[in-house]
C-alpha cells in the first residue's frame, strides 16, 4: 500500500475499499502496513500528535465496522495517542471489534520514532478466527527474542507491519526466513511502498512457512495484494523427525534456557 502522509481519512478511505476486495478473495486475515493510517515520516511530535488518536478510537472503530460487514479480520498500523504519550502501534481487530493492540518496544531513530514512547506492555498472543496471531512492528524484527516469546506463548503466525526504507534490504531478504525457521512458525511482513520526504520505501512483503521457506511475496516496490495459505497444526508442531530416532529436533524441548544470559 501507498501511504498517504497525513491523510488519515484517505487512508482510512483504502483500507476499508482493499478490505472488501481481499475479503471478497476468500482472506480470512488482511494485514496492512505500519502507520498506515496516517504515515510515517513526521518530524515533530507535535505534528505526529495530529495524526494520532485513541485505541479504540474512530479509525479502530471504522475499520471493526468493516471487519463485521465481511465477516473478515485486519490488522493496520496507526500512531496511538494516551495523554501526553505517543505509541507506534498496530491494532488487530474483526467482526466482534478490538482484539488486541501492540505497541512498538524497539523504536530506531527514524521517522515518527524519534518521538514515540517505546513500548511498555508484554508481548502477547491473541486468537482470531482459530489462528494463534502474535504481533510485532518493523525493527522488533532485529531482535529474535521478540518473535521468541511469541513463538513459546503459542503463536502460529507473527505478523510485521513495515516501513522498510532502503537500507533495509538484507533483513528484508533474510530475517522473515530466519524468524520463520527458527521458531517454527509462519512469518508475515508487510511493508509499504512509495516515498516520504525523501525516503524511498522497497516494499518487498512476503510470508514464510514454518520451514523458512517463501510461500508468497511481492519482489518489488510496486502495490500489491499478495494472498498466503495458513495451517495452525503445521506450525504447532514443535517436534520435526526426519528419520525416527535418528534425525529429529524439536523447536522448543531442544532450548537451553539454563545457559542463556538475562542481558
Amino acid at each position: 500500500m501507498d501511504v498517504a502522509f497525513n491523510d488519515p481519512n484517505a487512508n482510512l478511505k483504502r483500507m476499508k475499499s482493499l478490505l472488501a476486495s481481499t475479503s471478497a478473495n476468500g482472506a480470512v486475515l488482511t494485514v496492512f502496513p505500519e502507520c498506515a493510517l496516517s504515515g510515517y515520516c513526521f518530524e515533530s511530535k507535535e505534528e505526529a500528535m495530529e495524526n494520532a488518536q485513541s485505541v479504540p478510537g474512530p479509525a479502530v472503530e471504522a475499520i471493526a465496522q468493516t471487519c463485521k460487514e465481511y465477516d473478515t479480520y485486519a490488522v493496520f498500523g496507526m500512531l496511538e495517542k494516551d495523554a501526553d504519550d505517543l505509541f507506534n502501534v498496530c491494532v488487530l481487530l474483526g467482526p466482534e471489534g478490538l482484539i488486541a493492540k501492540y505497541r512498538k518496544a524497539h523504536l530506531p531513530s527514524l521517522g515518527v520514532d524519534n518521538f514515540a514512547t517505546p513500548g511498555n506492555e508484554p508481548f502477547a498472543v491473541c486468537e482470531a478466527g482459530g489462528l494463534r496471531i502474535g504481533m510485532n512492528i518493523c525493527y522488533d524484527y532485529s531482535f529474535p527474542e521478540a518473535a521468541r516469546v511469541l513463538m513459546l506463548q503459542g503463536a502460529d503466525l507473527i505478523v510485521l507491519p513495515t516501513n522498510w526504507p532502503e537500507g533495509s534490504r538484507k533483513g528484508a531478504n533474510y530475517l522473515i526466513n530466519a524468524r520463520a525457521h527458527e521458531n517454527h512458525i509462519y512469518y508475515l511482513a508487510v511493508d509499504r511502498v512509495g516515498s516520504e520526504r525523501g525516503f524511498d520505501f522497497i516494499g518487498l512483503s512476503k510470508c514464510c512457512e514454518p520451514s523458512g521457506d517463501v510461500i508468497a511475496e511481492a519482489d518489488h516496490n510496486e502495490e500489491a495484494i499478495i494472498y498466503a495459505g495458513i495451517d495452525p497444526s503445521y506450525a504447532r508442531q514443535k517436534h520435526l523427525v526426519r528419520i525416527p530416532g535418528k534425525h529429529e529436533v524439536h523447536r522448543i524441548k531442544d532450548r537451553r534456557p539454563d545457559l542463556y544470559s538475562s542481558e
